[in-house]
Order: C-alpha cells, then sequence, then structure tokens
C-alpha cells in the first residue's frame, strides 16, 4: 500500500539559523506523526543542519539536486554518496527549474535517477508539462516522455524506491493551481504508464505527489483526489504554520486520522 508524502522544497532560501529553527518548528508539531512521510529539502549548504535538527523525530531530509558521479572533477556537483554522508533520505531530481532554467535534458536526469538510487539514495522525479504545451493539448506526451526516460531503463524493484512528483510547470511559483480533477487525471495517467512497465502491484504502491502552488486552503481538496498521494510544496514549506497546515489537512483529507 502507497504512502501518503508531504515534502518541503525550500529551494535557494533561508540561512542557517533560518533552517534550524523551522525544522525545530516542525518537529515540535509533527515530528512524531507516523500517518504519512514527511521531509525537508534545504539549501546544499544546510542539509546537516537540518538532519541535526530533525534528529529523533519522523522528518526526513532530501537533497534538491544530486549529480551522477560519485566523485571526481566535477566543479560544484554534489554526489549521492555525500548526500548519504550528511544524512539525506532523499534526492530531488528533475525539477522544472532545473530542466528549464538550467537546462537539464531527460538523458540527464536519467543518469542522475540512476546512480542515487543505486548509491542507496530514495529519488524523487519531478516530471510536468509547460504551459504553452498544456494550452497545445501536450500535457501527457510530455509527461509520458520524462517518466519514460526517467524511470523505463531501470528494473521494477528499484520503483520502490521512487516517488514521482507530477509538478505543472505554470502551476510552480504562480500562485495558480491544477483544478484537482485534471491534477489527478494526469496523476492517473502516469500510473497506468506505470503498470504497464512495470505492473499493476508496482504502480498501485507508487507515491505520485502534486506540486504547484500548493497551500494549506487548497490541500484538502488537492489530496482528496484518489491519484494523488501528497505535496512537494514550495513557497508554503518556509514557515511552520503553513507547512504544518498542508500536512494536517493532507491527514485528514485522507482519511488517516
Amino acid at each position: 500500500m502507497r504512502r501518503v508524502f508531504v515534502a518541503g522544497n525550500w529551494k535557494m532560501n533561508l540561512s542557517r539559523d533560518e533552517t534550524r529553527k523551522l525544522v525545530e518548528g516542525l518537529r515540535d508539531e509533527v515530528g512524531d506523526e507516523d500517518r504519512l512521510d514527511l521531509a525537508v529539502a534545504p539549501p546544499f549548504v544546510y542539509l546537516a543542519e537540518a538532519v541535526a535538527a530533525a534528529d529523533g523525530s519522523n522528518i526526513t531530509v532530501a537533497a534538491q539536486n544530486v549529480y551522477f558521479e560519485e566523485k571526481g572533477a566535477y566543479t560544484g556537483e554534489i554526489s549521492p554518496g555525500m548526500l548519504l554522508d550528511v544524512g539525506c533520505t532523499y534526492g530531488i531530481v528533475g525539477h522544472s527549474e532545473r530542466r528549464h532554467v538550467i537546462g537539464e535534458t531527460d538523458e540527464l536526469i536519467a543518469r542522475k535517477v540512476k546512480a542515487a538510487l543505486d548509491a542507496g539514495l530514495k529519488v524523487i522525479l519531478c516530471v510536468g508539462e509547460l504551459l504553452g504545451e498544456r494550452e497545445a493539448g501536450s500535457t501527457n506526451d510530455v509527461v509520458r516522455t520524462q517518466v519514460v526516460k526517467g524511470l523505463f531503463d531501470l528494473p521494477a524493484e528499484a520503483m520502490a524506491d521512487v516517488v514521482i512528483a507530477y509538478e505543472p510547470v505554470w502551476a510552480i511559483g504562480t500562485g495558480v493551481t491544477a483544478e484537482p480533477e485534471d491534477a489527478n487525471e494526469v496523476h492517473a495517467f502516469i500510473r497506468a504508464l506505470l503498470a504497464e512497465k512495470f505492473g499493476r502491484r508496482v504502480a498501485d504502491d507508487m507515491t505520485i505527489q502534486y506540486g504547484g502552488s500548493v497551500k494549506a486552503d487548497n490541500a484538502a481538496e488537492l489530496m482528496a483526489q484518489t491519484d494523488v498521494d501528497g505535496a512537494l510544496v514550495g513557497g508554503a514549506s518556509l514557515k511552520v504554520d503553513s507547512f504544518v497546515g498542508i500536512i494536517r489537512n493532507t491527514i485528514e483529507a485522507k482519511g488517516l486520522g
């Protein structure tokens, strides 16, 4: 049975002190929560600070990116082993800002996914379409390509350590959120793709998060959808109250109480 998973992607925000205080605040409010999985993804330089602040709680730590080599002359890159060494559980791969701002290709993202999994790091693979692609009716084609290229060269057993985050690019940081039914339709499409490749059991067990302007006041309606298994939260994860609100509304919407 798939787990509900809410993670906060802090992007390039907060200081070391702010990171510690935010994790401590989350630990006080939801640190012993075991009805769903929780993670925070601070910038690289504050990963160890977050791991230390989360110690003894059920909050895990994710990196916002990961490289596909374990060591070597790759200035500025961070390997899966390094992330594991500082206490990370997850690595986020293929976020839209990495794809469309930094210019990462599907092929590069696939190498990162494989390297992370091979090292023992769990992966959150982000997929999603641009506004123009959505308006052109190409959402499924775009998502299919990203899922297939990102995962389909891997064995079925590797999927136990993969989470997919569907993040329509036009909804990230814009205040515009996909209609819950539309989001659920894409999630169901992704699950059907996984079933075709890896089998129904793998597909049914896969956690598929939604990301894109998720807030406490819209989380319940999104999380009530049958194929939406949690959220990858951006700006609303930068404050304890708003992030906890999303978590608690998710618990209620999913009937986890």
